[in-house]
């Protein structure tokens, strides 16, 4: 999700000692490897599809086995009053870190990843848009990562972070985003045995056919963001035309979605509509970048808009 600036600081503060003891108390076969395979980087899932042990993205949401032994970060969790998708422990190594990138995909357009720091040390570093913060124990944290960035664990221990990603209600962004208070008036949230908070989850269904009006949101938003990597005559007279192809798509997505409805019907034609869109589009797109984050345009109209327009399944 993009935001005004890199980062945000939220003005809450969390039981360190509580929420080490109960990510220690977690068994070896709870982490597993970074589903892309990154060096030093680890993961425990707390909050996955059907609760199983997925990185999916797409289906009912719900608690892991091992966040419901985790009572206290459970609380910290449901305090947020925001619907919840997936979420995890990110461990990072000593030594290691996460590559600078963009988080282009389809489920970071509306999302934004909250950061809890549980184990963590002066010596990490998160970078972003040229910024760079230490996120200590127990704050917590949002950033802008549609934004390029990175992180970097220098020191000698590994660094773990509770991450939690939600759309947010507008109570969230306005406690998020709004003026906070002096330091010394934030709220620590303490341990409190007598509740049992049920969390609220995402039941995150990819609709058979993406709707038109959501269609135009995406594009709408990647049309904002075109820029040439250099300006010339002939750069710019490709971007015209990329822009084109975009705003025709739109129209002709609307008129499928008004002939068959999103069900799921004609399924064919969508596709076909797509696969052409996306081939008048590739020889115009060398040199045409996103404008905040220099990504590649034909790259982010693939995985943000072509790659969910039509589920696998019919009805899935």
């Amino acid at each position: 999700m993009r935001l005004s600036r890199p980062f945000f600081q939220l003005p809450v503060l969390f039981d360190v000692a509580h929420l080490q003891a109960e990510v220690a108390a977690l068994p070896t076969e709870a982490w597993v490897p970074h589903p892309d395979g990154l060096p030093g980087n680890s993961a425990a899932r707390l909050i996955s599809v059907a609760g199983g042990e997925t990185d999916a993205v797409h289906g009912q949401m719900s608690p892991t086995r091992w966040l419901a032994a985790m009572p206290y970060l459970r609380q910290a969790l449901a305090g947020f009053g925001v619907v919840w998708g997936r979420s995890r422990l990110m461990r990072l190594a000593p030594g290691a870190g996460v590559p600078e990138h963009a988080d282009i995909n389809y489920h970071w357009h509306t999302r934004v990843r909250l950061h809890i720091p549980i184990f963590t040390w002066a010596q990490v570093r998160f970078h972003c848009d040229g910024q760079s913060v230490h996120m200590a124990a127990g704050e917590t944290w949002i950033f802008d990562n549609w934004r390029r960035h990175h992180v970097e664990n220098g020191a000698s221990a590994e660094r773990i972070h509770l991450v939690a990603d939600t759309t947010g209600t507008a109570a969230f962004w306005q406690f998020a985003q709004g003026q906070p208070p002096p330091r010394e008036q934030w709220r620590t949230v303490a341990w409190n045995p007598g509740i049992n908070p049920q969390l609220l989850t995402e039941s995150n269904q990819r609709s058979p056919v993406m709707p038109a009006a959501e269609v135009q949101l995406l594009i709408d938003d990647l049309r904002t963001e075109l820029a040439v990597v250099t300006d010339t005559a002939e750069a710019r007279t490709r971007a015209a035309r990329f822009d084109l192809l975009l705003e025709s798509f739109v129209l002709d997505w609307r008129q499928l979605c008004a002939l068959h409805g999103v069900g799921g019907r004609a399924r064919p034609a969508f596709l076909r509509l797509a696969g052409a869109m996306h081939e008048a589009v590739r020889p115009l797109a060398k040199g045409l970048v996103t404008r905040t984050n220099n990504a590649n345009a034909l790259l982010v109209l693939e995985k943000r808009v072509l790659q969910h327009l039509v589920a696998d399944e019919v009805g899935s």
